[in-house]
């Protein structure tokens, strides 16, 4: 296993990126059975940074500066201010637990990347699946992801995840859900189910809002010179050595990636391949693929190309 993925399990079907450790198909994990499976049952801790002459023993207390450290061997994660609290890993995955006592969720995916600085929980929404075309099935997840080292803030939200290749999606709207989630997330979402039903209720309409603009792709045709251009305009791309590189496999991914016979030559297909790129071939591994579509700007490019593909399209984005 590369260096980017410390640890992660995974529940059946094999994730898009190849890495982890497989629980059995139909597993319904319960929290402590993810942190352990995950690799995550550690704390975060906090020391205050000094500086100074090692040898001449002056020490001087670097004002409001942390290092903060996994408690199990010490290493360091990051450096924070004063006002950080990390959010243990624990405190994480039991904000899931209203769905899982709901039964509205079940986790999926879970782990840690770069050395435990950063961490993610994916849960599958339960019944939340729709056909854009065939055989081409999304599902809606609930993705948590969170930093130790103090570079990101806590983020939770719903994500739809393409079947027939997992690949994530980005939703085409502002999630009121993923809004309403974040106002609640340490307080009433940990003290009443009914909550939980109305976060799932709005997300559940915001998944088929959201898939039926991916239906009005699967019905625009797309010509090969718009392809290249949407392509370039997604990336920001100029005529230039990454260009060369980037377009190219984005158009071969159009004529021959996964489930592109599903997808068709269709402006669905143009957005699924560039997807696909962002969910498998930007990065110098697959961990660190993983990486950017869920910590870096691969998340941001994801919306941006299917906000080009809907104005390119012709398709309404309300």
């Amino acid at each position: 296993m590369s260096h980017e993925v410390e640890n992660m399990v995974y529940v059946g079907e094999e994730p898009w990126h190849g890495l982890g450790t497989k629980v059995p198909e139909g597993k319904r994990l319960s929290i402590t059975e993810a942190i352990t499976a995950a690799g995550l049952n550690w704390e975060v801790g906090l020391r205050h940074i000094f500086a100074g002459d090692v040898d001449g023993c002056i020490r001087v207390g670097i004002q409001d500066h942390y290092a903060t450290y996994r408690e199990t061997d010490n290493a360091v994660l990051g450096i924070v201010g004063a006002g950080y609290r990390p959010l243990q890993n624990e405190e994480a995955f039991y904000w899931f637990q209203p769905f899982l006592d709901a039964k509205a969720a079940a986790i999926e995916t879970a782990g840690s990347l770069s050395g435990g600085k950063r961490i993610w929980i994916l849960a599958r929404v339960e019944i939340a699946q729709k056909a854009i075309k065939g055989d081409d099935i999304v599902r809606n997840y609930i993705l948590l992801s969170n930093s130790h080292d103090g570079s990101l803030a806590v983020r939770v939200g719903f994500t739809p995840i393409r079947v027939v290749c997992n690949n994530t999606l980005c939703m085409a709207h502002e999630s009121e859900a993923s809004k309403l989630i974040r106002v609640r997330h340490t307080s009433r979402i940990l003290e009443n189910l009914d909550s939980v039903r109305e976060i799932m209720d709005l997300a559940n309409k915001e998944f088929v809002a959201t898939t039926e603009q991916y239906r009005a792709l699967a019905k625009k045709d797309i010509n090969e010179k718009d392809l290249d251009k949407y392509v370039r305009v997604v990336f920001g791309l100029k005529e230039n050595s990454e260009s060369k590189k980037v377009v190219p496999t984005i158009v071969n991914l159009f004529e021959s990636g996964r489930g592109n016979e599903l997808a068709g030559k269709t402006y669905w297909g143009a957005y699924n391949a560039a997807n696909e790129y962002l969910n498998y071939f930007r990065g110098n591994s697959q961990d660190n693929t993983l990486n950017n579509l869920w910590f870096g700007d691969s998340a941001q490019i994801n919306k941006k190309a299917l906000t080009v593909a809907l104005e390119m399209a012709g398709v309404s984005q309300n």
